[in-house]
Formats: structure tokens, sequence, C-alpha cells
């Protein structure tokens, strides 16, 4: 009966009644799409390290301690000879060594700034690159540091244009020409970021020798056959490399062994703050809304003092009282979640599809949407609740 009670004085005001669920309906829709917002850029950093493959690492030169962090620099260095140690570890199954330069590629009177990224021939599998024309390098282009190279797809495109095989072709980088032996596959962006098929790919000794000048690498690639020896496979890096590099026992190593899952914890954290900060801003609508549906009730309150003093002068009490108006404040909180979850998957849609970025709805923040919204109303609602149940009846029916 206290229900039906309820949904009548509701319906009774139904334009008061809809612009205070308004604020409910803001306040959820704009949480629910800053969620579907972040959740889906989470999703999309891990398929896109995971894409690079599960069972590699990384191991980069140099760590020194930054506010209790541990970050790259230092003056420790990778060697090739480090990389070679790598390879007769029982754990390892792929390494390649790798080192980056910028430059400047010009090609049958076109020209494009690039990465040029010097690897070895188990780089493809490292990867998992097929390529698109042409061969992989060789072990005797890297032997003998031979000038020659795999364009990436939009370099490809950008000297020679969209779908021309170029294997054979000459390219100028610096003062040096080399011979294009294929394209790779179009592959997108790397863990780092980095577009992969915004480079060109040339044996490492090339890259050392021809390109740079120096001995040293900017990093070595290593992979396991399966995902579940990771984690041996780099306490074993990490144990050949500490004793290579003559490092004592207790002290900090001069370099750094970072698996596809740390990359994946590293850059979530950025997005996951991102997320919890636009939450926070969204979560202040439904505070306002849950304020506007306290401010409401009393106004509800004042406006019905005589009929709640007939409805405890004929028997009701107090507690019946409380109860209707919570249940009122309450509906309106439900119905405008509902209303704003609805609401937010319409924003994600839009984001998703004008702005062209990942979203992703986890049916938690739906649920929590739903019981966040029953909190506010009984939170909100309590008071004018009590203040109506607290009414006396002959004051309440002299009431004008």
């Amino acid at each position: 009966m206290t229900v039906v009670i309820a949904f009548k004085a509701l319906a009774r005001n139904k334009l008061r009644t809809g612009l205070t669920m308004l604020g409910m309906i803001i306040g959820v829709a704009a949480v629910i799409a800053m969620v579907a917002l972040g959740t889906g850029a989470q999703r999309a950093i891990e398929d896109q390290i995971r894409g690079a493959g599960t069972n590699m690492v990384t191991i980069l030169p140099g760590s020194v301690m930054t506010g209790g962090a541990r970050q790259g620099g230092g003056t420790a260095r990778l060697a090739p000879e480090d990389a070679a140690a790598l390879r007769a570890l029982p754990t390892v199954d792929y390494v390649s060594e790798g080192v980056q330069s910028r430059q400047q590629v010009i090609a049958a009177g076109a020209n494009w700034s690039t990465n040029i990224v010097g690897v070895n021939v188990d780089y493809q599998q490292i990867k998992s690159w097929p390529v698109r024309y042409g061969g992989f390098l060789s072990e005797h282009d890297v032997r003998t540091a031979a000038k020659v190279c795999l364009l990436g797809v939009n370099v490809a495109d950008n000297l020679f244009g969209a779908d021309v095989d170029p294997t054979g072709a000459e390219i100028r980088i610096r003062n040096q020409l080399f011979r294009v032996i294929g394209v790779m596959m179009p592959k997108g962006a790397s863990s780092s970021g980095q577009n992969q098929d915004d480079q060109i790919l040339a044996p490492y000794t090339t890259v050392l020798k021809k390109l740079q000048g120096r001995e040293w690498l900017n990093y070595i690639l290593a992979s396991a056959e399966s995902d579940d020896r990771v984690v041996r496979m780099a306490q074993a890096i990490a144990t050949e490399l500490r004793q290579r590099h003559e490092i004592a026992e207790g002290e900090e190593d001069d370099f750094r062994v970072q698996t596809q899952d740390d990359l994946v914890a590293a850059r979530t954290a950025q997005t996951q703050t991102m997320t919890t900060l636009l939450a926070g801003i969204a979560g202040v609508s439904l505070l306002v809304g849950g304020i506007g549906i306290m401010n409401i009730m009393l106004v509800s309150v004042t406006e019905r003092t005589r009929e709640i003093g007939l409805r405890l002068a004929i028997g009701a009490r107090g507690a019946d009282v409380l109860r209707q108006f919570l249940i009122e404040s309450v509906v309106i909180s439900i119905v405008g979640g509902s209303i704003g979850i609805a609401a937010g998957f319409g924003v994600a849609g839009i984001l998703r599809d004008y702005f062209q970025s990942p979203t992703l709805i986890p049916p938690d923040a739906i649920v929590t949407a739903v019981g966040f919204s029953a909190g506010v109303g009984i939170f909100f609602g309590f008071y004018p609740a009590r203040k109506a149940a607290g009414l006396d009846p002959i004051d309440a029916l002299r009431f004008e």
C-alpha cells in the first residue's frame, strides 16, 4: 500500500519528478561514459602490447632510482657480446640486438624521415612479423654488415607509392646506398606506442658501423617458446647479465629486464589514473543530483503537510510516512540511474564511432551505478522522510 501511495504522489507531479531525475540521469551517464572510455583505452593498450607477443622480454641498459622508482638511464651499456651470451641460455629461444637511428631517407625523388632499426635475423620470429614482399635478413647480411633493408609499409607507400613492390630498388640513408630486399606486412603500433609501419629494418651491424659509428646497443629482445617460460627466462637473463657486468651481490642492476606484463602494468596505470579522475569529476554530477532530490523532497514535505497530518490522524504510523518518502526518493534515483545507464551507453557509442575511441563498459560498472543511485536516493531522501514522519498530526492539519 505504501509503495502505491508513493508512486501516485510522484505521478501527480510528472514534470517536477522528471526534472529531479535529470540530475541523476546526467551524473550516471557521465560516469558510465567516462568509465567506458577509460576501460576501452586500457583494454586497447593491453591488446596492443600482448599482440607483440606475450613471451617476449626487452632488455634495456641502465637503471637509476628516481623518487623510489627504478627508471632507465645511467651510464651502463649493452654490448653485442651480451646478446651473444643470452643465446647460450637454455630458456631463451630467440635473441635480437636492437639499435635505432632517426634518419632522412631519399628514394626516386621522394624523401621521408623515419626510424632506422637495426636488428638480427631472430627479430622476425620474436615479433611474429611476416614479410609482404621479398625476404627477410640473412645471417650473412648481419655478419658482413650488408647495406640491405626492409621497409615498413608506410615508408614504402611514401617513397614508392601504394601497393608498389620496391624490392631491388635503392634508397639513400645519409651518405649510404641501401638495397631494398623486402617490405614488411602492416603491423601497427609497438608496445611503446611507436608506429612499426613507419620504420626501416636493417642489420644491426650495418646501423652501428655505417650510420652511427658506435658499438653499443639500444636494447636486446629475447623470447621464449611459450609464455609460461617467460618468468624463468627473465630471471636467467638477469643472472647472466649480472655475472657478465660483474655486479656484486646487493648492488643495483645496471640494466632492466622488462616483460610484456610490466609494460601492460606501466601503460594501464596511466589510463587508470585518468579514468579515476574523469569518473570523479563525473561523480560530482551525482552529488548535485542527490542534493536536488533532497531539495525537491523537502519541498514536497512542505506542500503535503496537511496530507501527512491526515494520514497520521487516521492511523498511519510515522514509520509508514518515513517509508513512503524514502520509496519516492529511491524510485527517483533508480529510475533516473537506469535512464542514465542507457544514456551512458549512447554517449559511449558516439565516442567510439565519432572520435574513433575504443570503449568498453564492464558489467560491474552497471551494477555499481544502480547501487550507487539507490544509495543516493536513501542518503539524500532520509532527512526529508524523517522530517515528514516526525510531524505532529494536529499541527500538520492546521498547516496552511
